[in-house]
């Protein structure tokens, strides 16, 4: 269903459409859905075998240890391109092998350079594919009270600070929680902030407004234009 419902969105948006998908938590996944967390890599890779040849107009035909689907899609359009949100090593390359690239949260400047950047790059490389899109996404707040914005950060983003995936990349920047990674400041702190983001091989910036939403977001804008 979700390979049709991209590429019927990538019909009606005139090929503008990107999927991104993820594996979510386990705390979600077996605590509030009731479903395996087990071998989440597993999962990945036998998820992709059938959605990717869908997303690009193929055939599909499965049979892994526990995802099965043989079929096609009678819908027309533009391969969908899909970003994974990965962030551990063997999430990266799988993503990197097989995906257009990766979107992360809750991930600094060190360690999209020094980990997720050289890591599925590699991984593309090895599999000859292009190099990787890598759309980060971080909390931003333009404001002359930096340190009033990180407070509120810190207790709008807790849970972030306290899930495994986010918490080790948290602590690979040496973040003590999210209100350390959220980029506030003024104007010239926060676009010097974006910068560091994109001088660190970041294809793409997503702000994430929080305090003073309206203001935060015509300076993103003036920042793009």
């Amino acid at each position: 269903m979700l390979a049709a419902q991209s590429r019927t969105l990538q019909q009606i948006s005139s090929g503008r459409f990107t999927l991104g998908i993820g594996l979510s938590h386990q705390i979600v996944i077996e605590s509030m859905l009731g479903l395996s967390f087990d071998k989440p890599v597993r999962h990945l890779r036998e998820y992709l075998d059938i959605l990717l040849p869908l997303v690009r107009g193929e055939a599909a035909s499965v049979a892994g240890e526990t995802l099965t689907f043989h079929g096609s899609l009678d819908v027309t359009s533009e391969p969908v391109p899909v970003l994974v949100a990965a962030l551990g090593t063997q999430m990266l390359r799988v993503t990197g092998r097989r995906a257009e690239g990766t979107v992360t949260w809750m991930t600094g400047p060190a360690t999209i350079r020094d980990h997720v950047v050289p890591t599925i790059r590699a991984a593309a490389a090895d599999a000859g594919r292009p190099e990787p899109r890598v759309v980060v996404a971080l909390p931003v707040a333009l404001t002359d009270d930096p340190a009033a914005a990180r407070e509120v950060a810190a207790k709008n983003f807790e849970v972030y600070g306290i899930l495994p995936s986010y918490r080790a990349m948290l602590d690979r920047e040496g973040a003590a929680g999210p209100g350390d990674v959220a980029i506030v400041g003024d104007a010239a702190t926060v676009r010097a902030g974006i910068e560091s983001i994109l001088e660190s091989g970041a294809t793409e910036f997503v702000a994430v407004p929080f305090v003073n939403r309206s203001e935060t977001l015509d300076l993103v804008a003036s920042l793009i234009a």
